[in-house]
């Protein structure tokens, strides 16, 4: 193998380097994509029985919120509702929302750099071949050059473009995968969250911007 690389001259050492970083990129979201620090079991249900309860305190909230994304938008709809006993479904809901946005953001956390790296890599394979091959024509004498020789000389040139592929596919499926991943956390806490705004909101209130939307129509 580490012939191969010798072989292969400078252009290899950048595809290295990038497979080095889509590894460790791809080990790092399977580890902090994991279904259970995402949306922890029986965390909704805790934080249901606290607010129905009035148990939230801020220490309670704080908590809450520190546990993990589900706890962050739980959290941010909680703390809103505890302060302003009186507010609207709607402005609790953009409160939730925009908590939504950033734990989205943060679910999204190096997908690019991965992204990246999928669709460079074929192109860095491709110039460590172009490159080669100029060398190798370039080495030609004037009186012709040994079919062997020249044969042998273009298969090294192709190790680039063959390593880059070899990058680039599982660079690519498991950006997909995670892309996929993301987009269904994304709905489940969406999901959860307004669930959870309709159990801790008053019902009377809720009754009461239910018929306002009503004589609205």
């Amino acid at each position: 193998m580490f012939s191969i690389i010798q072989a292969a001259g400078w252009p290899i050492w950048p595809l290295l380097l990038a497979s080095v970083i889509a590894l460790a990129l791809i080990v790092e979201r399977f580890v902090s994509l994991k279904r259970s620090k995402i949306l922890p079991p029986k965390l909704y249900e805790e934080a249901l029985s606290a607010a129905q309860q009035r148990k939230a305190t801020p220490e309670v909230v704080n908590n809450l919120e520190k546990n993990s994304p589900l706890g962050r938008v739980l959290a941010a709809g909680l703390r809103h509702v505890v302060l302003q006993p009186q507010t609207s479904r709607d402005a609790a809901k953009d409160v939730v929302e925009e908590a939504g946005r950033a734990v989205a953001h943060e679910l999204e956390r190096y997908l690019n750099a991965l992204g990246t790296i999928a669709s460079v890599a074929p192109l860095m394979g491709l110039l460590g071949t172009v490159i080669g091959m100029i060398e190798i024509f370039g080495n030609q004498g004037g009186t012709g050059a040994n079919p062997e020789q020249l044969a042998h000389g273009i298969s090294v040139a192709l190790y680039n473009t063959a390593f880059g592929l070899i990058v680039a596919i599982p660079a690519l499926i498991f950006w997909r995968y995670f892309r996929r991943l993301v987009d269904d956390y994304v709905a489940e806490l969406e999901f959860r969250a307004t669930a959870f705004l309709d159990a801790i909101l008053p019902q009377r209130r809720r009754s009461e911007e239910h018929t306002s939307e009503l004589q609205s129509h």
